[in-house]
C-alpha cells in the first residue's frame, strides 16, 4: 500500500468519525501546546528535583586496619568545643583525616556558637556560618572561610584528606579560636 492511499484512507476514516474542522482544531491546539511547553522547558520544571542521597564511600583498605589491636577503652570525651577536638585528635592520630577535617570544623562551630557569634539553626550550610560570622565578628572571616573551603574540598568534592588538610585545618581552629578569645577578653575587661 503506497502512503498516498494510507493517508486518503485514514483521514477519510477519521473524517467519519469526527468532523473535519475540529480534527484540524485538536491538531492546531496540539502543536501550539507542544510549541509552547517546549519554549518554557525551564519554568515549569521544580527548581530542585529530589535527589538520592548517595552514602559515602568507604576509604581505601590501607587506612583502616583489618584486625582491632587492643586497646584500653578511654571515656568518651565531654560535648562541645573541647569535646570534638579531643574526636578530631584521635581521628587525625588514627590516620582517618577525613573525619578529623569534619570534626575540627564542627568544634570551631561549637565555639562560634558557645561565644554567642553565630546562632546555628539546623540545615544551615557552611557558607551561611561563615556570611553571619563575619557579619557579627569580621576578624572571624578568614579562618573560617578558609576552613569551610577545605571542608568543602574534602566532604562534597570527595577528595581523600591528608595529614596536610588537618595540620591546615588545625592551623585555622587555632586562628579561630585565639581571635574568639581576644574578643572574650576585651569584653571581660569591659565589664
Amino acid at each position: 500500500m503506497s502512503f498516498s492511499r494510507w493517508w486518503t484512507e485514514t483521514t477519510a476514516a477519521l473524517g467519519d468519525q469526527l468532523p473535519l474542522p475540529l480534527a484540524a482544531l485538536l491538531l492546531v491546539l496540539t502543536t501550539v501546546l507542544t510549541a509552547t511547553a517546549w519554549y518554557t522547558f525551564p519554568a515549569w520544571l521544580p527548581r530542585r528535583l529530589p535527589r538520592l542521597r548517595r552514602r559515602r564511600s568507604a576509604r581505601p583498605t590501607e587506612r583502616q586496619p583489618t584486625t582491632v589491636p587492643s586497646v584500653p577503652v578511654t571515656p568518651e570525651p565531654p560535648a562541645g568545643p573541647v569535646g570534638t577536638a579531643v574526636v578530631a585528635d584521635r581521628l587525625a592520630a588514627e590516620g582517618r583525616y577525613d573525619e578529623a577535617v569534619r570534626e575540627r570544623l564542627r568544634s570551631m562551630l561549637h565555639q562560634l556558637s558557645n561565644r554567642r557569634v553565630v546562632r546555628v539553626r539546623p540545615g544551615m550550610t557552611v557558607a551561611e556560618v561563615v556570611t553571619e560570622a563575619t557579619v557579627n565578628h569580621p576578624p572571624a572571616g578568614p579562618p573560617l572561610a578558609a576552613a569551610a573551603a577545605l571542608f568543602s574540598e574534602v566532604w562534597y568534592a570527595q577528595r581523600p584528606a591528608t595529614a596536610d588538610h588537618d595540620h591546615r585545618m588545625r592551623d585555622h581552629a587555632g586562628r579561630l579560636d585565639h581571635l574568639l578569645a581576644a574578643v572574650t577578653q576585651l569584653k571581660d575587661d569591659d565589664q
